[in-house]
């Protein structure tokens, strides 16, 4: 049976361990040259409706130097033709798919559609193979991901329903910090707390919520689209900002991701980004050697 990589939540603790672990072998040979050539023969169609460099660049050259092949769909998903058009012509050709979409119902659709894996590179609802490089990077700097406490800081986005996600699933405690009206919805958050092998909660001071954490964890102020809302997201939005001040609350070792695009002056300040536990490009290495392990997995 096919099996997708959507969210965490189709996986165990024990499948998503096996991904972390998975990623530092492959970290480990990248470094070596001795990348293992587990997509040898194999190609990827490339879905890509959203913005982002990051992934689609690490997923081109991860799959690269694994042997395979990727391929870029052209135009826009949906316009000219039915999703589950698209996705039946394309399983003719490619052992699996790679999307970025704009929605989640999309992606949704194309994994329905597809008889070939499909990975989640990122929807409006998630973003999971960007947490797994995240969480990667934090187990090989911790040792481990037990009592790991992430305060994650800003608007309910799809990193946040992702954060909650992997709470589900994994031993960790998140805690969203932002304006009570931007919390993650109530009911996902309770459906995720009743099985959660995690923490998960939601708190509305900033001290409160930074207090013993191990990940401080930002994500862009909302869109603006006139004068007036922007004064209001910045009226809502500037007393959560972090600042190197704002860090020493938390853990000692505390590691600092704010997730990129960063934006200096609205979620961090421009101290905060040379705070010694800053770790944001360091981080953004083991992009690459997740989706590895995701693509070695599912394709």
């Amino acid at each position: 049976m096919v099996k997708d990589f959507i969210t965490f939540l189709d996986y165990t603790e024990a499948e998503l361990t096996s991904f972390l672990n998975l990623s530092e072998i492959l970290r480990d040979a990248w470094h070596t040259k001795v990348t293992p050539q587990n997509l040898q023969g194999k190609s990827i169609a490339l879905i890509w409706d959203a913005e982002g460099f990051r992934n689609r660049v690490s997923f081109e050259l991860g799959i690269a130097a694994m042997g395979g092949v990727a391929i870029q769909i052209p135009g826009k998903i949906d316009e000219r033709e039915a999703i589950e058009d698209v996705v039946a012509y394309l399983d003719n050709w490619f052992d699996g798919i790679v999307a970025r979409t704009t929605t989640h119902t999309h992606m949704q659709r194309i994994a329905k559609a597809a008889g070939i894996p499909v990975v989640n590179a990122r929807t409006d609802f998630n973003h999971p193979c960007e947490l797994l490089g995240d969480l990667a990077y934090i187990r090989a700097q911790r040792g481990g991901l037990e009592d790991l406490k992430v305060a994650f800081v800003g608007d309910a986005t799809n990193l946040c329903r992702s954060w909650f996600e992997a709470a589900a699933r994994l031993p960790i405690q998140v805690i969203q910090i932002c304006p009570k009206e931007y919390s993650v919805d109530p009911q996902f958050l309770s459906v995720l707390q009743q099985k959660a092998i995690g923490a998960l909660e939601v708190v509305h001071d900033l001290d409160t919520g930074l207090r013993n954490a191990n990940v401080v964890y930002t994500d862009c102020w909302p869109k603006r689209s006139s004068q007036e809302e922007h004064e209001y997201i910045t009226r809502r939005f500037l007393p959560y900002q972090i600042t190197s001040a704002k860090l020493r609350q938390a853990a000692p070792d505390v590691l600092f991701l704010p997730c990129p695009p960063v934006t200096r002056g609205e979620e961090v300040s421009e101290d905060a980004m040379a705070y010694l536990g800053r770790q944001v490009y360091e981080a953004k290495k083991y992009l690459l050697h997740a989706q590895n392990a995701v693509l070695t997995t599912v394709i």
